[in-house]
């Protein structure tokens, strides 16, 4: 396993970089998270963005609506984290991983309680593609995995 709490260590891992306070998002996020851009907008038809997660933070659950193509793909690159689909087990998340994420599934994805984390979150390109944020992932939820 690859738990990481203390922030120092961790960014020394984290070799996309923290970035900054992902504040645009923060109201579908419990806790802080943090993005670091690796494409820039237009460069390229497929977005990539590190994204970093405090110890408990997590997002929404949410879906990644395409009429074609779409979804989203992590690449789990520092720490430990969740992922879980709607109706399904949460998967352990480490450094090495990757994560499929087909359009139209609902899911959410984060850090353990006990760890930093990071993955590269690339949206698949597609038409019509749009992400519906959803409720939050309950504490009690949460803390039972």
């Amino acid at each position: 396993m690859s738990k990481i709490l203390d922030q120092r260590v961790f960014d020394k891992e984290n070799m996309f970089g923290k970035g900054q306070e992902n504040s645009g998002l923060s109201e579908y996020f419990t806790g802080k998270s943090y993005v670091n851009p690796l494409t820039k907008l237009g460069e390229s038809t497929v977005a990539l963005a590190n994204v970093t997660f405090e110890p408990g933070c997590r997002n929404n659950w949410h879906i990644h609506h395409a009429q074609t193509g779409g979804g989203q793909i992590l690449i789990c690159t520092a720490g430990s984290g969740w992922y879980q689909e709607e109706g399904k087990d949460a998967v352990s998340l480490e450094p090495g991983m990757v994560i499929v994420i087909p359009p139209e599934v609902k899911h959410w994805h984060g850090a353990k309680a006990d760890s930093w984390f990071s993955h590269i979150a690339m949206s698949v390109p597609g038409t019509e593609t749009n992400n519906e944020w959803l409720e939050a992932v309950d504490d009690q939820t949460y803390g039972q995995l």
